[in-house]
């Protein structure tokens, strides 16, 4: 996990555009971050799947989005991404009640909930359209629905403010088409009667000492008990082994980076699997800068799953940040070999190859990255240093122009694609991509 680098909550929504930037001067505003970790982001993708497919939508077309906030809110804002603050899944204690959490999320995608608000914005594939459904993303995160637009276009209206604010009526056919998706998928239903017990009684409160979750999700005693009673029929009382294993998996490691490693070390011997024990030692270890400590630990997990290639990573990321360079690059390979379409893998192996000295191998590996998730920075930003080592300055101020745009940052990003433009072919491909980047900027600086 990266935790030292947390992504600001650049690009969250993609709607076809040809690059996927963003003008996120509403989320950078709000300090928001992203948790970004292959292992976790495998494991979201476990649990989701079967009830991303009870609800006819499709599992690769959806992606779970961690955000590092200890509040306890999820939440969607567009029609392909659903967002779980850090602070909820910590909170949560099995895999049923996680993919309860999905399944009502889900449920508000299915049930066109979402499409409907985003069909009144007219400008929801431009810049400035994704910059509104920023804002709206920003103020579920933080519970404020009313948070974020001014930033976005300029203006506010009832109707941003209200973007992402369920009524009740929502929630509850989200209630109960989320109970359908688990019982279609075979999950215990229970666990979304254990979820909304987290929130109980939390509508006496003032707003301001309201979870987000409940400022944007309003819970009734009548919905609480029309949910419990669609949720009594159909519980098994048995939970799948696969599912728990993944859950402990993803939070096992969540807290080795979230809490203090003496936390960590302390409660790693309770793990569901020595695995997962393992690793999560191996996290404490490295936090500690423990090195000896650390890999003993990792080869340890590894030699439990040998095929595993997220276990690899770890290991890899372990090795890179205490400059390890040359093993470090050896792992990252083998991890790769394993999960060759893993774009964050692939980036670590990049970034590898970068800090032992091989900006030519490592330019093939990160445009592989890059090719599979355009909205991580930080290979964008290892990217435009492999482009400059290997002498192709145009690209590299291309790269950077990009990078500078995502994180919302567009006066430079115009400094950069203006240099790139000239450096470039003109006509050629990427030089079109940096007048798309004047482009956006152009347009956010007349708003």
């Amino acid at each position: 996990m990266i935790l030292p680098q947390f992504l600001r909550l650049s690009r969250l929504i993609a709607l076809g555009l040809i690059m996927t930037l963003v003008l996120t001067a509403p989320a950078r505003a709000a300090g928001l971050t992203l948790l970004r970790d292959a292992d976790i982001e495998y494991g979201l993708k476990k649990l989701a799947a079967p009830v991303l497919s009870a609800a006819g939508l499709n599992p690769g077309q959806v992606q779970m989005i961690l955000i590092d906030d200890s509040s306890l809110n999820a939440f969607v804002a567009d029609t392909s991404h659903i967002f779980i603050h850090s602070g909820l899944l910590m909170k949560l204690d099995s895999a049923a009640q996680l993919q309860a959490v999905i399944a009502h999320e889900a449920a508000h995608i299915a049930n066109g909930h979402i499409t409907r608000r985003l069909g009144n914005f007219r400008t929801a594939r431009t810049a400035a359209g994704l910059g509104l459904i920023l804002g709206a993303a920003a103020a579920a995160a933080s519970g404020n629905p009313q948070a974020g637009f001014g930033v976005a276009l300029g203006a506010q209206s009832s109707a941003m403010r209200q973007f992402l604010s369920h009524t009740r009526a929502e929630e509850s056919s989200a209630d109960i088409a989320s109970v359908r998706y688990l019982i279609r998928a075979g999950i215990d239903p229970s666990g979304a009667v254990e979820v909304q017990d987290l929130f109980r009684g939390q509508e006496a409160l003032s707003v301001s000492r309201q979870d987000p979750y409940m400022r944007t999700h309003p819970l009734s005693r009548d919905r609480y008990r029309a949910l419990k009673g669609l949720a009594a029929g159909h519980q098994t009382g048995t939970r799948d082994a696969g599912a728990e294993y993944w859950f402990s998996r993803i939070k096992g490691k969540l807290t080795a980076f979230k809490r203090a490693p003496s936390w960590t070390l302390r409660r790693a011997k309770d793990s569901a699997s020595q695995d997962i024990a393992l690793m999560r030692e191996a996290a404490a270890w490295h936090r500690q800068s423990n090195l000896g400590k650390a890999l003993k630990a990792i080869d340890g997990a590894i030699g439990l799953r040998p095929k595993d290639p997220y276990l690899r990573e770890l290991k890899g990321q372990i090795l890179l940040e205490s400059r390890q360079f040359g093993p470090a690059v050896q792992v990252y390979s083998a991890a790769a070999n394993m999960a060759p379409n893993d774009a964050l893998i692939l980036g670590g192996l990049g970034r590898a190859l970068l800090a032992n000295g091989q900006p030519g191998k490592a330019l093939g590996i990160l445009e592989r990255a890059r090719s599979r998730d355009f909205s991580d920075p930080r290979i964008l930003r290892d990217l435009a240093v492999a482009y400059a080592r290997t002498k192709q300055n145009g690209m590299a101020s291309l790269v950077t122009a990009e990078r500078y745009a995502l994180g919302g940052r567009l006066e430079d990003a115009a400094v950069h694609a203006t240099r790139a433009g000239g450096l470039l072919p003109r006509g050629s491909g990427p030089w079109q991509r940096a007048q798309d980047v004047l482009s956006a900027a152009k347009r956010a600086e007349r708003r």
